[in-house]
């Protein structure tokens, strides 16, 4: 999986007023878990947009300056409810040894004989949340449509890894291919058709 670097810097005070002074200044406060203690650190908006504003999962390499760096994921993130300003994002730090649970986008390849012929591709499931080693976690899923005819279902298992663990019900559908309106009407047509007596000929 990809990884993004964001540089930042340790935060002394923690409090509300000191929070709310890292945020006059355009700065964002962080708080890194999942170690022996937790990390507070702040850094500048911009540096999360490759992050936030992307449907793309990524880790993070959070660089801290004076050779103090660590691997994490985004955990969880607060942003005002009418300015979508970002006010506060948690992390997750990784360790080479331990697995990770994390959503990772569906990409759909593929040509599907049902769309060909009129069907209409639902994309049920837009994110499988799995599990794994750092080192083996996707930077997408691949959901092969090619196999889909009009009615037919993907399911979780055919994206199945040795990888990475798919943390979803074996039944989740990851996207179908419906029956459009025109392609059921033309059915109907051509079913009545070949009912239809044949002028002339006789009984």
């Amino acid at each position: 999986m990809k990884s993004i670097t964001i540089k930042g810097s340790e935060r002394e005070s923690v409090g509300k007023v000191a929070t709310k002074a890292l945020r006059n200044a355009g700065l964002v406060p962080c708080v890194l878990y999942g170690g022996n203690q937790a990390v507070h650190f702040s850094a500048e908006v911009m540096a999360f947009k490759n992050l936030v504003y992307t449907p793309n999962a990524h880790t993070v390499e959070i660089d801290l300056g004076k050779g103090k760096s660590f691997n994490a994921i985004l955990q969880d993130i607060q942003v005002h409810p009418v300015s979508d300003k970002i006010l506060h994002i948690d992390f997750f730090q990784l360790f080479d040894d331990k697995e990770i649970t994390m959503e990772v986008p569906v990409k759909i390849v593929g040509n599907s004989k049902g769309v060909m012929g009129g069907g209409d591709l639902r994309l049920n499931t837009r994110k499988l949340k799995v599990k794994a080693l750092p080192k083996n976690l996707p930077d997408f899923i691949e959901a092969d449509i090619t196999p889909l005819d009009m009615g037919n279902k993907l399911y979780v298992t055919k994206v199945a890894s040795p990888d990475y663990k798919i943390m979803h019900p074996d039944n989740t559908v990851i996207c179908q291919v419906k029956i459009s309106r025109a392609a059921m009407k033309a059915a109907q047509e051509a079913a009545k058709a070949a009912k239809a007596p044949v002028k002339g000929k006789k009984k």
